[in-house]
């Protein structure tokens, strides 16, 4: 699947061409082109302006992404005024099968060029290309939850940050085995990606992590505020094998006894690496608070700590959005933990996925079919990309009048008992 040299949807350039702007893959072999990307990306998200070793980190690391633009040429700069890049990234989905799904990331619009169609060229094009290139699926993390359900995208992972006051709570889990030590992320980094790929192969919702993605869960990249208090540690079965790690940062208060640890990433390939991390923070002296973000809505926190009260959640968002493309393929990819049989009627804005299929579950596998039956279910693209990873949202969606029909049949067939997750952003 070559998706770096796919052309661009002519829908989307037609259309932005109408209004005198330019939709254009950016050649990433051109240092200076790339930079002007780069530099919108970055003023895209109110960061700051990179200075040249983060641009030329950044060239290395994306330049094996698919890097689109829309340049407005009656202005002089080289700076485009809407980007997006995409790749095909495997997710793991119900069953443990990794699928190739079309990630979209970096989707900016500048703010002088507001109200111009470029995000609704930059999102068409990219889901009309990932159609055209047989990706059964979309997804994307978002910064904004009521842009993308337009496209056709549904939040189907949901994602818990933590706060933990270690001066009320002690550890109340189980003996942690194993071996814990400090660890260079330039050294750890082999080591890291392994360890980091068997977290993404072991929950519906994860994805594999291209370099760029990996290794700064790992350790800072250039331009990284605070790149100097970043601390590595590592999880080493008793065996001796890598099986989980932890990045972060500590920050000061005026009361020395009570700094505060910042999770950059925890990341646990087994239960035992999981708690070992765990109660590894919860112990760290001189220290009053831990703050961790993206965990999943059923981290076992609160049963490792004395006092309930003194973990709370401090935000529940969603997280990882999914827009199905081919129905049949994306239904067949993952196991169902009941059997069953239901008519789906989906219907889809872009035309994309529309259709009606008889979905048909035994032995936990699904055979998918285009069928003329009767519809026990009616449900747009969106609430079917929300339900697929196994989240119990059917019902809500129901309530709502997202879904019609036999609500309780669709959920009980595609919810799983482990909820999905997605513990990092791309």
């Amino acid at each position: 699947m070559d998706y770096l040299t796919q052309p661009i949807d002519p829908t989307s350039a037609s259309d932005l061409e109408a209004g005198g702007l330019r939709l254009t893959l950016v050649d990433t072999a051109d240092p200076a082109a790339f930079d002007g990307w780069i530099r919108a990306d970055f003023r895209g998200f109110h960061g700051e302006r990179p200075k040249d070793e983060v641009l030329e980190e950044a060239r290395g690391y994306l330049g094996g992404r698919r890097t689109t633009g829309v340049y407005d040429d009656a202005i002089p700069a080289r700076e485009p005024v809407g980007t997006v890049n995409s790749w095909v990234a495997p997710l793991t989905v119900p069953g443990g099968e990794r699928v190739g799904s079309w990630a979209i990331s970096s989707v900016t619009v500048a703010p002088t060029h507001r109200r111009r169609g470029i995000a609704r060229a930059l999102l068409g094009g990219e889901l009309r290309t990932a159609h055209a290139l047989g990706v059964p699926l979309a997804i994307l993390t978002v910064s904004e939850s009521v842009i993308y359900g337009r496209w056709g995208f549904g939040p189907a992972t949901f994602a818990t940050a933590w706060n933990v006051d270690t001066k009320r709570v002690r550890w109340a889990g189980a003996e942690t085995p194993g071996r814990l030590s400090f660890a260079e992320p330039e050294e750890y980094r082999e080591t890291g990606e392994r360890v980091l790929d068997a977290v993404m192969a072991g929950r519906p919702g994860e994805i594999g992590l291209e370099p760029y993605l990996a290794h700064r869960l790992i350790g800072p990249l250039k331009g990284s505020s605070d790149a100097d208090k970043y601390r590595l540690v590592r999880y080493d079965s008793p065996s001796g094998e890598p099986e989980g790690f932890v990045s972060y940062v500590v920050k000061g208060d005026d009361d020395f006894t009570r700094h505060t640890v910042e999770v950059n990433y925890l990341a646990a390939a087994t239960d035992e690496a999981l708690t070992a991390l765990w109660r590894y923070l919860l112990d760290l002296d001189l220290v009053a608070t831990v703050k961790v973000w993206t965990r999943g809505v059923d981290e076992p926190l609160p049963a490792l700590v004395s006092d309930i009260r003194g973990a709370r959640v401090t935000d529940l968002e969603d997280h990882l959005w999914v827009r199905i493309l081919d129905v049949p393929a994306a239904l067949q990819a993952r196991t169902y933990e009941r059997d069953g049989s239901l008519v789906l009627h989906v219907t889809d804005d872009l035309g994309l996925a529309a259709g009606r299929f008889r979905l048909t579950v035994a032995d936990g596998r699904a055979e998918v079919a285009p069928t003329d039956d009767a519809a026990d279910v009616t449900l747009p693209v969106a609430s079917l990309g929300s339900v697929y990873l196994g989240h119990d949202l059917a019902r809500g969606l129901g309530l709502a009048g997202r879904i019609q029909g036999d609500v309780g049949a669709l959920g009980r067939l595609f919810r799983t008992a482990v909820p999905p997750r997605l513990s990092t952003w791309f």
